[in-house]
């Protein structure tokens, strides 16, 4: 395989690095890990931009450097200036010289090979020295040239100062190398009379002072940047700067199916873009005097905005109706793979950001809620043929059931984690669903008078528990299910009511139920039970409902809604603390008042005994919550 530079299309997405890092504050429903992805690969950089110049007899002498650096008050530690081994500047400095050429692509294979394990962070350090010196603007001081395969083109300008006193990575390879290492900053003295003793190197903090750097030293690291930094702008060799990791978005690909680029290579006029209205581009029939751009867009092209097309798919003038548009955008709920947080969704933002400025759309963001889902893996591990860890749906669907599968997938884990597939945990699953048909078929009684009458209000204390294990589960199920999309604690909460109701139907065992329970609120339990497990186990569900007799469609039901009065409970349990420390707990009414409350656990057994002699300074009374109790 042989890497070879081509001319290439790109899209200025550079332009819009501010906006698009400024505005991630405003996706709060967004992930915070993909905002944090977003803001490393966007890698806002304030810092300094310094030019040194080559220095030499001939050629390149006077040629000027970039450098941007983060920590312009170590300059005057800098002890060499280091190209990434593709920097522009590299291939000149070597053409003269075939071995020095040679030992630089062998940093370029050895970076590029890192690259592609995505190492690149902890590639062992290899550097060559081109010979040449470079001429530090601020001492005048000429520093050896390097070319090292720990720097990249991709941050910065390719080119850095190395300060071994005061970097990581330069300390490791200045050592190596046997290059000079300079102390410049010291740690703050608590006294300006006091001497502080040289740190241990590399000293790489903020909170230093700058010694050995000439009209600089004694002042503080952040004012020494700030001064340096407009010292470099006076003098004419830097200024500060603000860099951004992200890089231009080179679009184009040698492919036959994609968005073809609408450019012309002309004879004449050189390169100009496909006229209006001969857009879209389509193949062509003739040949004509002009050579059309072959290369097509990347695809992330076509999903950065496939989304608004499908508002207006049919509309053959325009892209789309902005006025449709301003109705649909922006989208209320997105769902994706996490994969895509640093291409597919950073692109998008920045197209909706490109065709607002258009006056396409009004919409700054295309997206207000992201939801990203975890992946189903197995033994710990992604699932792939080649471990031999493939689960194959069809073959769980054919063994338990396509709601055991489906149920077993939404409890097992919460839906933006990855869920490790157990076959056992959808064992029990399917026990867990042949649980609620069995006790729907055991208690099903459409044709009984009272199947379908109201809940009356006096109920035995058996019933009423079930009542309000019901519109607590209810509740439950609503507030995991439309606000967190927890929808394995939804399928708990059904199953904690499914224990409910088996552990009342044992203790109803050779009693008629209807005695216990009356046949109103048996109904409307599993009416309820089974609209509750209709989005999660859809097919069990609507076998169920045609059992309870009912002739709605389960879709056209509505959602069951909870009663706040019945799902309060009539008694709760209050612990009471002493000091702080928990000493007893107290069972009273829910709507016990805070002077009972205080009575209560004053006169409890336990606490009684723990502050029998002692002085009670105060009572503190959560209603609801707690009792604290403080003694001396």
């Amino acid at each position: 395989v042989e890497q070879r530079e081509l001319e290439q299309w790109f899209l200025r997405i550079t332009q819009y690095a501010e906006e698009l890092l400024r505005d991630l504050e405003t996706l709060q429903g967004w992930p915070e890990k993909v905002r944090t992805m977003q803001r490393n690969w966007i890698g806002r950089s304030e810092g300094t931009l310094v030019d040194f110049k080559l220095d030499g007899p001939t050629g390149l002498a006077g040629s000027t450097i970039a450098v941007f650096t983060t920590r312009v008050d170590t300059i005057y530690g800098a002890t060499s200036v280091q190209f990434a081994p593709e920097h522009p500047l590299v291939s000149d400095l070597t053409a003269s010289d075939p071995n020095l050429k040679g030992k630089v692509d062998q940093l370029i294979a050895e970076q590029r090979k890192a690259k592609e394990a995505g190492d690149i962070g902890e590639i062992e350090k290899h550097g060559v020295n081109t010979g040449r010196s470079a001429i530090n603007p601020y001492n005048r001081e000429k520093v050896p040239i390097w070319v090292a395969n720990y720097i990249v083109m991709d941050y910065g300008t390719g080119a850095i100062m190395s300060v071994p006193a005061h970097d990581e990575r330069d300390y490791e390879f200045a050592k190596k190398y046997g290059l000079e290492i300079r102390l410049v900053i010291v740690p703050r003295a608590a006294d300006p009379e006091e001497t502080v003793a040289e740190p241990a190197l590399p000293f790489t903090t903020l909170n230093g002072t700058l010694v050995n750097s000439g009209p600089f030293s004694g002042l503080d690291c952040e004012e020494a940047i700030k001064r340096m930094s407009e010292h470099a702008k006076k003098n004419g060799f830097g200024k500060a700067t603000v860099t951004y990791r992200i890089k231009d978005w080179g679009i184009s690909r040698q492919r036959y199916w994609g968005t073809p680029i609408p450019m012309l290579y002309c004879d004449k006029d050189g390169i100009v873009p496909v006229p209006e209205k001969d857009l879209p581009v389509l193949l062509p029939e003739n040949v004509g005097p002009a050579r059309r751009e072959t290369d097509t867009m990347d695809t992330f092209v076509d999903s950065s905005w496939y989304f608004y097309r499908y508002t207006d798919a049919h509309n053959d003038k325009a892209p789309f109706a902005s006025k449709t548009v301003a109705y649909w955008f922006p989208i209320d709920q997105y769902i994706g793979g996490v994969e895509h947080a640093i291409l597919h969704l950073i692109y998008s933002r920045f197209w909706t950001k490109c065709m607002r400025d258009l006056g396409l759309v009004k919409n700054d963001e295309p997206v207000e809620r992201l939801f990203t889902q975890g992946m189903v893996i197995k033994d710990g591990a992604k699932m792939s043929k080649s471990l031999g860890n493939v689960v194959t749906p069809d073959e769980m669907v054919a063994r338990y059931g396509a709601d055991a599968a489906r149920l077993y997938s939404l409890f097992a884990a919460p839906p933006d984690r990855d869920l490790d597939w157990q076959d056992k945990g959808i064992e029990g699953i399917q026990r867990f669903l042949g649980r609620v048909n069995r006790f729907v078929a055991r208690h099903v009684q459409p044709e009984h008078p009272d199947w379908r009458k109201p809940v009356p209000a006096n109920l035995s204390t058996e019933a009423r528990a079930i009542q309000r294990k019901l519109h607590q589960t209810i509740k439950r199920v609503s507030d995991d299910f439309q606000g967190r999309w927890h929808f394995n604690t939804c399928i708990a909460a059904i199953m904690e009511l499914v224990n409910e109701l088996y552990g009342i139907d044992d203790r109803m065992a050779g009693t008629a139920a209807s005695a216990v329970v009356p046949v109103s609120l048996l109904a409307d339990v599993q009416r309820n039970l089974v609209l509750l497990l209709a989005p999660f186990a859809p097919y069990l569900a609507y076998e169920l409902w045609e059992t309870l007799g009912e002739k709605t469609s389960l879709l056209r039901a509505p959602w069951p809604k909870y009663d706040p009065a019945l799902a309060k409970e009539e008694e709760i349990e209050i612990p009471v603390q002493i000091n702080g420390k928990l000493r007893s707990r107290i069972v009273v009414p829910s709507d016990t008042t805070e002077d009972v409350l205080r009575e209560r656990a004053l006169t409890d057994e336990k606490i009684h005994a723990a502050i029998a002699g002692k002085q009670v300074v105060k009572v503190i009374v959560v209603p609801g919550k707690l009792v604290n109790i403080v003694i001396r």
